[in-house]
């Protein structure tokens, strides 16, 4: 591999090269880790914080191709040996770069997406695109580096696309479809939905394959894509987060109706001033609907923050609804039944009917 003898300065020289290279690499690796973990210290905008993020590790790379890079000038190596060292050292610094790119490009996406309300917020789905478009052109690259031709590869990639795509129908309808979830914005990251088999929570994730969403039991809902964007879905935070809230009351038919909707919008107003989630400003209505059979009955409309409250604002506006009507003496009736039995024909009926079931006991 060497032209000539290796004479001792050469070796010394080319390790210094190759060791401060490294060294020099490793220590600002080291400082850019330990920036990132004061994040204190960087500033506001982000965009820093994203560039330092994509030199950690390719920086040492750099740096070590470097430090190579001297220490083969100053040794007397053949050509054919030089030129294979070249590919290599090229064949790092194209992977690094990538590598670094790829991060950045990552990064940018989910900075950006946290600065935005809009379709793309928090979505790995976008990451993972931006990931996978600069590693594809990172290996085009590095194959070329390599001295692969990649005209060939190309070729045969179209002429395999539409194989690869029927293998990979159910893949590509689910990557196809977040992407079409996202950008009609009908359902965004962090938007607490209803899916039509009766789950409700939080979509926390629109990956390539799935979309994750968390229930208020803390569990994870995984639904393809495919499969969401063609469900009936409810979106509680569509067009916007407040919500209606409706509970059904019965009172009993000598009742003064009058005086119940007041009382009742009395205490639904008061539930919404004082109960963390209400919308104070909101006016309760009464609305009377059914005579039951035992009860008048009529919903309340009140109105939550979040729908996630709602919880708290029924269980509230029933305990306060509950001792209100005691003291203003409305009641509330029992699930009862009134059977009237019309005189003789009702109990020659009754007599018919127990003379026929002792005969049969006989």
């Amino acid at each position: 591999m060497l032209s000539r003898p290796l004479r001792v300065y050469d070796a010394v020289l080319a390790s210094s090269f190759l060791v401060g290279g490294f060294l020099l690499g490793l220590v600002l690796d080291l400082i850019i880790r330990r920036r990132l973990r004061r994040r204190g210290t960087i500033t506001s905008w982000g965009g820093d914080q994203v560039v330092l993020a994509a030199l950690r590790t390719a920086i040492l790379i750099w740096f070590a191709v470097a430090g190579a890079a001297a220490a083969t000038a100053t040794l007397p190596l053949k050509p054919h040996a030089a030129q294979l060292i070249q590919k290599a050292m090229l064949a790092l610094v194209v992977f690094a770069t990538t590598l670094a790119i790829a991060r950045a490009a990552a990064d940018s996406v989910k900075l950006y997406s946290l600065r935005t309300a809009g379709a793309v917020r928090s979505s790995s789905i976008f990451v993972t695109l931006a990931r996978l478009a600069v590693f594809a052109i990172g290996l085009l690259i590095f194959l070329q580096t390599l001295g692969v031709s990649i005209t060939p590869l190309l070729t045969a990639l179209g002429v395999g696309g539409l194989a690869v795509a029927l293998a990979l129908q159910d893949t590509l309808a689910n990557l196809f479809a977040g992407v079409h979830i996202i950008a009609s914005k009908k359902v965004r990251l962090g938007d607490f939905v209803k899916l039509e088999s009766g789950e409700e929570g939080y979509v926390i994730d629109i990956s390539w394959r799935n979309t994750s969403i968390r229930t208020l039991t803390n569990s994870v809902i995984i639904v393809p894509n495919a499969k969401l964007a063609e469900a009936v879905l409810v979106n509680f935070y569509q067009p916007e987060r407040e919500s209606s809230v409706l509970v059904e009351v019965g009172v009993g038919y000598d009742s003064d109706l009058d005086h119940v909707e007041e009382v009742t919008v009395d205490v639904a107003r008061s539930v919404l001033a004082t109960v963390p989630g209400g919308v104070p400003g909101f006016q309760p209505l009464v609305r009377f609907h059914t005579f039951g059979e035992y009860a008048i009955q009529f919903t309340v409309v009140l109105r939550a923050q979040d729908t996630t409250e709602r919880f708290v604002i029924i269980h509230e506006f029933v305990k306060a609804l509950h001792d209100r009507y005691r003291s203003e003496r409305i009641e509330v009736p029992y699930p009862v039944r009134t059977i009237k039995l019309d005189g003789d024909r009702n109990a020659l009926d009754f007599d018919r009917a127990r003379s026929i079931a002792g005969g049969r006991r006989g």
